[in-house]
């Protein structure tokens, strides 16, 4: 029986350009999969139609191919999947491990309520065994919440090494529904990813904690655990994270300066990938490509020099 090829995934929100740590997410789930012979899926992630458009996911893929990351195929978009999120919402429904919450954003995230020591609330149940009763007194409708166990999920993270999860203590039972109606993240990539066939998900260092959460519901619905491998954050010189919010650092700005064998060199140096920042191809690094050269701590990218240099 041939054995099956990896297959990796690149899944933005079409919100705006690509900035350099979708980027920099891109090159190596991109690296990772072709280095091994794999196949690449895009798929746009868009559950947030107020926010995105179809005229972003156009310039994305345009940017993509100017970065010379090339896809194999690109799954529907989020927004014209809901028919089948239903039907795995139906499933957690039939296992009796769903239950409406009324919670309030401002009761959830009230000083009082319980919360991990970076933030984080930690949901406390509030809602999970309401009577009937009690339910038919709110007016407004609710948020959908899957059932947590007390147990833990052990993830071995290709960058960040292994680490130990309790869902119970680290987030309590999750939404996975809103109440208005859409899907959240955690079921829709799940679904995605699992239908999709991905066996490698590369993404950013602060989706690290979202990667438990999505391997228990991989185990409620029968998909496989994919390999994960969150990758560094980039920073500022000053140690300020790079995000959309720094419009000159988007591809509409660096295109104008720089060649993208200049971007993707300069990542690959900053990263451990090259000894030497200088121009190279994405093609030229999958030949080399191996995770253990992947440097683990947030990377600070000094981008006037990279101006300067391109």
């Amino acid at each position: 029986m041939a054995e099956l090829k990896p297959v990796g995934r690149f899944a933005p929100t079409p919100s705006g350009r690509m900035h350099l740590g979708n980027v920099f997410a891109a090159l190596l789930a991109w690296l990772s999969a072709r280095s091994q012979d794999g196949e690449m899926v895009l798929r746009m992630e868009d559950l947030d139609t107020q926010r995105t458009s179809e005229a972003y996911a156009r310039i994305i893929r345009e940017d993509l191919a100017w970065l010379g990351l090339d896809y194999d195929r690109e799954t529907p978009a989020q927004s014209t999947r809901s028919r089948i999120y239903d039907r795995y919402f139906r499933l957690l429904e039939e296992r009796g491990l769903l239950y409406p919450c009324y919670c309030t954003r401002s009761q959830l995230h009230s000083p009082d309520a319980p919360h991990l020591s970076d933030g984080t609330y930690v949901y406390p149940g509030t809602c999970r065994d309401l009577t009937d009763r009690q339910r038919a007194a709110f007016s407004r409708s609710p948020a959908w919440r899957v059932r947590v166990p007390d147990r833990v999920w052990n993830l071995e993270d290709r960058i960040q090494g292994p680490s130990q999860w309790n869902l119970a203590k680290d987030c309590g039972d999750m939404v996975v529904r809103r109440a208005d109606g859409v899907y959240v993240y955690q079921l829709a990539v799940t679904v995605d990813d699992g239908l999709a066939g991905v066996t490698e998900v590369v993404r950013g260092m602060d989706l690290l904690s979202s990667a438990p959460r999505q391997m228990y519901l991989q185990e409620l619905w029968g998909f496989p655990h994919p390999e994960y491998a969150h990758v560094p954050m980039l920073l500022a010189p000053d140690g300020r994270r790079l995000s959309k919010r720094d419009r000159d650092l988007d591809l509409g700005a660096l295109r104008q300066w720089l060649r993208p064998q200049s971007l993707v060199g300069a990542l690959a140096f900053a990263c451990g990938l090259i000894d030497r920042r200088e121009p190279v191809s994405p093609r030229e690094l999958a030949a080399e490509f191996t995770w253990e050269k992947v440097r683990r701590e947030d990377l600070r990218l000094d981008v006037s020099a990279l101006l300067n240099g391109g």
